[in-house]
């Protein structure tokens, strides 16, 4: 992650999930997996292209994905 993304970056654009939310999410709520992050937030449940590169189908892929700031965020 080595571009700098403001809170406001839509991560999950099929639920509108911002990367402030995840953010919130993982520090005050805890969530410390893909799958805590989907139910807290919703991020990452619909077409699942957001979770990581590998199940990101999408012709042209995502600039920041669940995978990368669950790596960096959760010790």
């Amino acid at each position: 992650m080595a571009k700098s993304f403001p809170h406001s970056f839509e991560v999950c654009k099929c639920r509108g999930v911002t990367l402030g939310e995840i953010i919130f999410s993982i520090k005050e709520n805890g969530a410390d997996s893909i799958e805590k992050i989907g139910e807290l937030t919703d991020a990452g449940t619909c077409c699942k292209c957001c979770q990581s590169s590998d199940k990101d189908i999408g012709v042209e892929k995502m600039e920041l994905y669940l995978e990368q700031i669950v790596n960096k965020f959760v010790k």
